[in-house]
C-alpha cells in the first residue's frame, strides 16, 4: 500500500501540474515560442522521437562511460588515501581544486587539447571531472569510518593490510561509497550535457546539440520534448543507482531498512 501511494501521489501531482499549464497556455493565450501546451510537446515528441532518442542514447554513452571512470578512480585513490596518509595529504587538494573550478572555465581548454575531431573523448573527460569528486570523497569517508572496536579485533587477530581492507573498511564503506555512486550518476549526465553545449556543432548527435538546434530554429516545443527526455533519462539514472543501493544494503544497514519499513 505505500509502495503504491509512493507512485500514485507524485504521478497525480505531474498529471495536475501538465493540467493546469495547458489550460493557462490556452486561457492567457501564451504564445507557443515563450511557452508551449503539453499537447504540443508531447505532438513534437511523437514527430521528432526516432531521432531525440538516438540522440538521447549518445548522451547517455558519453554518460555511462564518464561515470564508470571516475568510479573506478574515485575508488582507486579513495583507498590510497585509506591507506597513506601522506598521499593524501599530498593528493587531496588538488582533487578539490578540480572540484571547485567551474566546468565550463576549463571545458574549452581540454577540448582544445583533445581536438574538435575528438569531441566524444573531450566529453567523456569533462563529465568524468564533474562525477568523480563525490565518489572519492564519500569512498574516503567511509573508508576511514571504521569501527574502532572492529579495528581492534582485526589487529588482535593479526590481519594483514590487506585483509583489513578487503573485510573490514570496504564492507563498512559501502553505504558512503553508494551514496556517492548516486549523486555523481547525475553529475556524470551534467557533464556530458555541459560538453555538448561548449563543443557546439562538433557533437551534433548529442541531446545537448538537439536542444540549441531547436532553439536557434525557434522549434521551442522540440526543445522542450528533448528536455524532458533528458529530464526523464537522469531521474531513470537516480531511481536505477537508488535501487542498486537497496539491493545491496537493504538485509543490513538501518538506512536501507527503515525504507523497507
Amino acid at each position: 500500500m505505500r509502495n503504491a501511494l509512493n507512485i500514485a501521489v507524485p504521478l497525480a501531482l505531474g498529471i495536475a501540474v501538465l493540467a493546469l499549464w495547458q489550460w493557462a497556455t490556452v486561457h492567457f493565450r501564451i504564445s507557443p515560442f515563450v511557452l508551449p501546451p503539453p499537447s504540443a510537446i508531447g505532438t513534437a515528441l511523437a514527430e521528432n522521437f526516432s531521432s531525440l532518442a538516438e540522440s538521447l542514447g549518445v548522451t547517455l554513452a558519453v554518460t555511462w562511460i564518464a561515470y564508470l571512470l571516475a568510479l573506478a578512480g574515485g575508488l582507486a585513490l579513495a583507498i590510497v588515501f585509506s591507506q597513506s596518509r601522506v598521499a593524501e595529504r599530498a593528493l587531496y587538494p588538488y582533487a578539490v581544486i578540480l572540484q571547485v573550478t567551474p566546468v565550463l572555465a576549463i571545458a574549452p581548454l581540454i577540448l582544445i587539447w583533445t581536438g574538435y575531431d575528438h569531441v566524444e573523448r573531450a566529453a567523456v573527460i569533462i563529465a568524468m571531472v564533474v562525477a568523480f569528486f563525490p565518489i572519492l570523497s564519500n569512498a574516503t569517508l567511509g573508508l576511514r569510518s571504521v569501527d574502532p572496536a572492529l579495528s581492534d579485533l582485526f589487529a588482535l587477530y593479526g590481519a594483514s593490510r590487506l585483509q583489513r581492507l578487503w573485510r573490514l573498511q570496504l564492507p563498512s564503506a559501502l553505504p558512503y561509497i553508494l551514496a556517492g555512486m548516486k549523486i555523481s550518476g547525475g553529475l556524470a549526465l551534467i557533464g556530458a550535457v555541459v560538453a555538448e553545449f561548449v563543443a557546439g556543432s562538433g557533437s551534433a548527435t548529442g541531446l545537448a546539440w538537439r536542444i540549441t538546434e531547436a532553439g536557434n530554429r525557434l522549434e521551442i516545443a522540440k526543445m522542450f520534448a528533448a528536455l524532458a527526455l533528458l529530464s526523464l533519462a537522469g531521474i531513470a539514472n537516480f531511481y536505477a543507482l537508488g535501487f542498486l543501493q537497496w539491493l545491496v544494503l537493504h538485509r543490513w544497514h538501518e538506512s536501507a531498512l527503515r525504507q523497507d519499513d
